[in-house]
């Protein structure tokens, strides 16, 4: 027969046991509301950004960013198209040795052809003066210091919304830079995306990398193997031919590793490598 002590210590082993559930239940909680917080901002990072930033250090589609979601909180100022400006990054000097181009106007007409030869394959562009002159004029310079050789692309985005291989960070780690950045140069001709009021930017295009502040674009850029919704905040500077789009096509098709916080955002699992980076 159960005696009182008895009753006592079942009462207090059952009450400890639903106080161990609770415990339990409310640790669940927790980490469902953790986990859900952090789907949120994947969420919102991958539709919005490039390069941390289409950000990272410089910026990655954030800064890379083409990854932290950019959007400007500081008016940059007006500048005539052509009207470059190339400051000097005292603070973060150059991932590899770059000269710094002049500041000035430069050229807004005509197209410059190059071609970034990877162990992938080729991936031919055609440089746009009339959208990007001032990143046309840095492309064409750090192209000709061998500052792409030998330098990986360092972030693939598969999500629905955001297709792009970002490259331009001799580092790999989507923060380097050539130790200057370069005034922004907003596009005014892409399509508007019904549903979410951002733009498209379409398959093919070559765009400039940066961070959510204004006029912090370097080195990184990226490459847009399928159509992208984004903020209108990032230089568009070429096109790419065809055949890079079928060496995109199946550097995409293998995935990315999922480094960046996201299944759908992160290094290719198919590594590549700009060999070179030739103009003309």
């Amino acid at each position: 027969m159960a005696t009182n002590q008895m009753r006592r210590e079942a009462a207090k082993r059952k009450l400890e046991r639903q106080q161990e559930r609770r415990a339990a239940q409310a640790k669940r909680r927790q980490q469902v509301a953790i986990i859900s917080s952090v789907a949120v901002v994947v969420v919102v990072v991958v539709g919005l950004v490039l390069l941390s930033t289409l950000t990272g250090g410089e910026g990655e589609p954030t800064a890379a960013d083409p990854a932290a979601a950019p959007t400007t909180t500081e008016a940059a100022p007006a500048r005539a198209l052509g009207d470059c400006a190339f400051t000097p990054t005292p603070d973060e000097p150059a991932a590899k040795p770059a000269p710094v181009p002049p500041s000035g106007a430069v050229g807004t007409s005509g197209t410059v052809a190059a071609t970034l030869q990877t162990d992938r394959g080729p991936i031919p562009l055609t440089l746009d003066r009339a959208t990007g002159p001032c990143a046309v004029e840095s492309f064409v310079s750090l192209a000709g210091a061998g500052y792409f050789d030998g330098t990986p692309c360092h972030r693939l985005t598969t999500s629905e919304s955001l297709k792009v291989l970002q490259c331009g960070d001799p580092t790999g780690l989507g923060t380097g830079g050539p130790g200057y950045t370069l005034n922004d140069e907003p596009p005014t001709a892409l399509a508007t995306d019904p549903q979410s009021g951002a733009s498209v930017y379409p398959r093919g295009t070559v765009a400039m990398a940066k961070t959510s502040a204004p006029d912090s674009g370097g080195s990184q850029f990226f490459l847009v193997y399928a159509d992208s919704v984004l903020p209108p905040e990032y230089t568009v500077f070429g096109t790419i031919g065809e055949p890079g789009l079928a060496t995109l096509d199946a550097i995409a098709a293998a995935g990315s590793d999922g480094s960046s916080g996201s299944p759908t955002d992160g290094a290719p699992l198919s590594p590549v490598t700009i060999q070179t980076a030739s103009i003309g």
